[in-house]
């Protein structure tokens, strides 16, 4: 995209193909304001951490080595103390989520996780139960392609209920799948969909340059609404080596940092003109 690479003229531009023709975006009649943008970075933040706690958790817990059909699902949890990712399933009368281990954090330390084994499996009948509710709730509905997906089940504050995200899985190392994903808010109970949101379409393979090549910023279009998503600061948070992500709707261009804040940057109109 040569007009961005007028912006950035440091450094090569990773710029990835475009997801889909810009004229299927939502219109608005004015940008995201600041607190919209300072919503979807809380998420998107949010989104991250939970990724990173689920993946060290697991290592945790599965260098245990957990008997066959003893897990089911895991789910992440945020605390005063930091995360805890509980490991477990629905029991038969899906009445109560039997927690067969839990992973909490140490010390603050994102990547250290202790585990306790609970023999029988603790019952519960409260967050995690309600969010494992949730999660196949929305794996009921979710249509995705032939590939791995990873799911995230968060508090969905004022919204009430929880968020429910299904994303493509990383599944080679240096190659970053962004798009095709979607969050669902269910209910408190776990139980109805509320509300589904297609984050983005397509699912584009985002390979990362070579190491010798400096890399200034990714680029693509979003074409659900005119402003970006959860996951698009989700993808800069998880993207090595960290750098900006510009995205550019029907009618506007954002640009989210690399500790996810997203700034306003122009029109799209405007960005066309810079040649």
């Amino acid at each position: 995209m040569y007009y961005l690479a007028r912006l950035i003229l440091a450094a090569t531009l990773f710029a990835p193909a475009l997801l889909a023709p810009a004229s299927a975006s939502a219109q608005r009649s004015a940008p995201a304001g600041v607190a919209e943008l300072a919503e979807i970075t809380a998420r998107g933040r949010q989104l991250a951490e939970y990724d990173v706690a689920a993946w060290h958790a697991t290592d945790a817990v599965f260098a245990l080595s957990p008997p066959q059909g003893s897990i089911a699902r895991y789910l992440a949890r945020k605390t005063d103390a930091g995360w805890v990712v509980a490991f477990g399933r629905l029991n038969e009368k899906r009445d109560k989520f039997l927690v067969a281990y839990e992973a909490a954090q140490e010390g603050g330390n994102p990547t250290r996780f202790k585990v306790k084994k609970h023999e029988p499996p603790k019952e519960t009948t409260d967050f995690y139960f309600y969010a494992a509710q949730a999660v196949d709730t929305a794996l009921a509905d979710f249509q995705g392609e032939r590939r791995p997906y990873n799911v995230a089940v968060l508090p969905a504050g004022k919204a009430n209920g929880f968020y429910v995200y299904v994303i493509p899985a990383q599944t080679k190392h240096g190659v970053y799948p962004h798009g095709g994903d979607v969050r669902y808010l269910i209910s408190q109970d776990g139980a109805k969909v509320v509300e589904k949101r297609q984050l983005h379409k397509s699912i584009l393979e985002m390979a990362v340059p070579e190491s010798d090549t400096k890399m200034a910023g990714g680029f693509h279009t979003a074409v659900v609404d005119d402003v970006p998503e959860d996951t698009d600061v989700f993808y800069v948070l998880a993207r090595k080596p960290a750098v900006p992500e510009w995205i550019g709707t029907r009618n506007y261009v954002y640009r989210v940092e690399i500790d996810g804040t997203i700034k306003y940057i122009m029109t799209m109109e405007a960005f066309r003109k810079l040649k």
